[in-house]
C-alpha cells in the first residue's frame, strides 16, 4: 500500500472534538488495526456491500479490472475501509492520496504513470482536486491515457502516455460538488448512510474484542446511542470509556460505567457535546428559541460563524433539535425537551410547525 501525500490539509474545525467525525492521527493508527479485511467482516451498509460484491465478483470472473467506484457520505462511515477492501478482494495493491494533495495536473500525471496494472487508486475528497487535474482524470478513467504537455505557448506539444488498466475509487463528503462529466465516468456509485444503533453495537463489540476490552450488551448500547450514527465516533468513545473503566473500575464496561465515563467527557445521551449544548442553550435562554441570525448566535456562543454552521448545526438539524428558516435559526420543541426547559407560550418552538414560521 502506497501513500501519496504531497500536501497536508489544515486541521478540520472539529478535529479536537470527541464526537467529531474527522480522523486525527490517533484515530488513523487505531483504525488501521480495527479495519475489516473483506466484505464479509464489514458491518452495516448492506445494500452497498451487496452491490459492490456483485461488481467485484463479476470483474474477477472476467479477469478484468473492476469498474471505477465513487463512494459518498459523511466522514467516518467507512469509505477508506471499503477502498482497501476493494483492493484486497481484487488481489491488487492500493495507492492512497487526496484531492487537496493534487494541486497541478503534473501531480496527477506522476501518480498515474507509476500505477501498476490492476492497481487501485484511492482518491479521498475527490471534489477538492484542482480543475486541470480533474480534466486530465477524465481521459485517464475512460481511455487509460493522459496527454502530458511539454513546453508552453504555441510551441507546446502534447505527448500521449498510455496507462495500464486501473481502478479509481473516489471518496467525497460532498457529492454535489463533483461535475457531471466526472460523476458519469464512475461505473459504480454508492452513498454511505449513517448507522443505526444495532449496527453500531456490532461495531463496538467487534472493536472491543480486537482491543481486548470486556463490554456487556448494555454498555455497548449506551456507547452506540451517543455515537451519532458513525462508527469512527463509536470506536473513539469506546477507547475513552475503556480508559475510564481501567482507572475507575475493574476494566469491564457496563451501562453505568459507560454513562459515567461519557459524562466526564461531556457527551450526553443523544451524543451532544459542549459545543452543541452551548448553541442550544444560547438559542433557548438568550433568544427564547429564535429566530436568530447565525452571526448573532455565533457571537453568543463565542465561536466563529463557520464553526457553528459547519460543525454544530448539521447534527442538531439531523436530530431535529434546530431548524434553519429564512428568518434565522429556530429551536424545535425537541430542543426544549432535551434541555428540560419549557418554551414560552406563543414563541417559535413552543408549538408545532406553525410556530417555526410565525404563522
Amino acid at each position: 500500500m502506497n501513500w501519496d501525500e504531497t500536501t497536508e490539509d489544515a486541521a478540520p474545525p472539529q478535529a479536537d472534538r470527541l464526537v467529531g467525525a474527522s480522523a486525527d492521527h490517533e484515530d488513523q493508527a487505531v483504525e488501521a488495526a480495527l479495519r475489516p479485511k473483506d466484505l464479509g467482516e464489514f458491518i452495516g451498509q448492506e445494500k452497498v456491500r451487496e452491490q459492490l460484491d456483485l461488481v467485484l465478483r463479476a470483474a474477477r470472473a472476467r479477469g478484468a479490472t473492476a469498474d471505477h467506484v465513487l463512494l459518498s457520505g459523511a466522514p467516518g462511515l467507512g469509505k477508506t475501509t471499503l477502498s482497501m477492501i476493494i483492493a484486497a478482494e481484487m488481489g491488487a495493491p492500493i495507492r492512497i492520496t487526496s484531492g487537496p494533495a493534487i494541486q497541478h495536473a503534473g501531480d496527477l500525471a506522476a501518480i498515474l504513470s507509476s500505477l501498476q496494472e490492476g492497481e487501485v487508486l484511492f482518491l479521498d475528497e475527490i471534489h477538492r482536486m484542482s480543475r486541470p487535474a480533474e480534466e486530465m482524470l477524465y481521459m485517464a478513467m475512460e481511455d487509460f491515457r493522459v496527454d502530458v504537455i511539454v513546453g508552453k505557448g504555441p510551441g507546446a506539444t502534447a505527448i500521449p502516455l498510455e496507462l495500464p488498466p486501473f481502478t479509481l475509487v473516489g471518496a467525497t463528503t460532498r457529492a454535489g460538488l463533483l461535475p457531471p462529466p466526472l460523476r458519469d465516468r464512475f461505473g459504480f456509485t454508492a452513498h454511505m448512510e449513517f448507522y443505526g444503533p444495532p449496527e453500531l453495537e456490532r461495531v463496538i463489540h467487534r472493536s472491543a474484542g480486537l482491543l481486548d476490552v470486556e463490554i456487556d450488551t448494555e454498555g455497548a448500547a449506551e456507547i452506540a446511542g451517543r455515537s451519532r450514527g458513525t462508527p469512527r465516533i463509536a470506536n473513539r468513545l469506546l477507547r475513552r470509556v475503556r480508559d475510564y473503566a481501567q482507572v475507575k473500575a475493574d476494566g469491564q464496561i457496563t451501562r453505568d460505567i459507560a454513562s459515567a465515563a461519557l459524562g466526564v467527557y461531556e457527551v450526553d445521551g443523544r451524543g451532544l457535546d459542549r459545543l452543541d449544548r452551548a448553541v442550544l442553550e444560547a438559542l433557548l435562554k438568550l433568544f427564547s428559541g429564535g429566530p436568530v441570525g447565525l452571526s448573532t448566535l455565533a457571537v453568543a456562543v463565542g465561536e466563529e460563524r463557520e464553526t457553528v454552521e459547519e460543525v454544530a448545526e448539521p447534527f442538531l438539524v439531523r436530530e431535529g433539535l434546530l431548524a434553519r428558516t429564512p428568518r434565522g435559526r429556530v429551536a424545535t420543541p425537541a430542543a426544549w425537551a432535551h434541555l428540560g426547559l419549557t418554551a414560552p407560550q406563543g414563541r417559535p418552538g413552543a408549538g408545532g410547525q406553525q410556530d417555526l414560521f410565525g404563522a
